[in-house]
């Protein structure tokens, strides 16, 4: 079983001075594939909420940070890919990797202040972050990510006009639904007719919205929501989450291959809903996201190792042993909230708007 704090071993053999490998050939780094903005920002996300960090993970994340940093041009859009000679191979954009550096930025400025979170630091994330977020992306799901680096700048400065306009956009954005009236009349409760990846964004930028903004309304939307989908991703007592190729109305599971990024979601849009509720049915959904890792899941097959690094996928008879970078974020980041349960569930009171701290 995961126990304790996570192990940031095998992330730091996946890092060096250029940046975060994207890939892996099991355990060891793959440099001829580069680095990628998109699992950059996701390890700044990590080891920005990580408490207490030790040396190492202080260093991991400031290297994470120049690299965000080096990435954003002029205008507030972000290049992804950039190869080991640190040319960058594509051309700047407001997708994913755009919203995940955002996201990356404003879980720093809104991190627990520590001794090695410099002053500095946080007002170059902060100011980056200010270039990128007045900007918007037609992805849904590069401004949901966006918002929730907009969500955790917030936490640290309530009245940031720029990111309060960036969160109530992105929540009308994704709560909107694009499906035919058919779906909806059928119990589809998705405001997409598809799962894709990382579903539970979706709900977790509406809780943010609803806590944060003041918005019961936007607040029991995504509680409605994450519930469905919790519940749709949930088989026989243990998570069987949306696979590569998505879900749609009337298709069963289990499919495959199953994604760590997808338990991931589904749990930091839990823990939030936990912060924000203190229902502890919440946590008891954290602790499915543990058990997942842990084999409790489809094909009863571990999803990590002992150096904390995540496996890419969870197959119908077995696993991908690959253990890149989204996976291994994936990893870390649920043990992060498995840390932070509380040892006694807390009483189940009514929704309320209080914050996400």
């Amino acid at each position: 079983m995961t126990q304790g704090g996570p192990s940031f071993e095998h992330l730091r053999r996946l890092t060096d001075a250029g940046g975060l490998y994207e890939h892996a050939d099991g355990a060891r780094p793959r440099p001829e594939h580069g680095y990628c903005v998109d699992d950059v920002a996701r390890g700044l996300v990590v080891t920005a909420r990580q408490p207490d960090p030790d040396a190492d993970v202080v260093q991991l994340r400031t290297g994470y940070l120049g690299f965000v940093l080096a990435a954003q041009a002029p205008d507030g859009r972000f290049h992804n890919r950039r190869g080991t000679d640190l040319t960058w191979r594509d051309e700047p954009s407001v997708d994913d990797c755009w919203g995940r550096a955002l996201w990356g930025l404003g879980a720093l400025v809104g991190a627990e202040a520590d001794a090695h979170a410099g002053v500095t630091d946080r007002a170059l994330a902060l100011a980056a972050f200010e270039r990128g977020a007045v900007l918007r992306s037609a992805s849904p799901r590069a401004e949901a990510f966006a918002a929730l680096g907009a969500a955790r700048v917030l936490v640290a400065h309530p009245q940031h006009a720029v990111a309060r306009h960036l969160l109530g956009d992105a929540a009308e954005l994704v709560g909107t639904s694009t499906c035919e009236p058919t779906l909806l009349r059928n119990a589809w409760q998705w405001p997409e007719p598809r799962l894709r990846y990382a579903n539970a964004v979706v709900p977790e930028v509406l809780l943010a919205a609803g806590a944060l903004l003041g918005r019961p309304d936007l607040l029991q939307r995504g509680l409605d929501l994450l519930a469905w989908l919790l519940q749709v991703q949930t088989r026989d007592r243990h998570l069987s989450v949306v696979a590569v190729q998505g879900l749609g109305p009337g298709e069963a599971g289990p499919r495959f291959d199953q994604q760590p990024i997808e338990v991931a979601a589904l749990a930091d849009a839990c823990a939030t809903a936990r912060t924000i509720t203190g229902e502890p049915r919440w946590s008891a959904a954290v602790k499915m996201a543990l058990a997942w890792f842990d084999g409790d899941n489809d094909s009863g097959t571990a999803m990590l190792d002992d150096a904390g690094g995540g496996y890419d996928g969870l197959e119908r008879d077995g696993r991908n042993d690959n253990r890149g970078a989204e996976s291994t974020l994936a990893l870390l980041s649920v043990q992060q909230h498995g840390a932070r349960l509380p040892a006694r569930a807390p009483r189940t009171r009514s929704p309320q708007p209080v914050g996400l701290r």
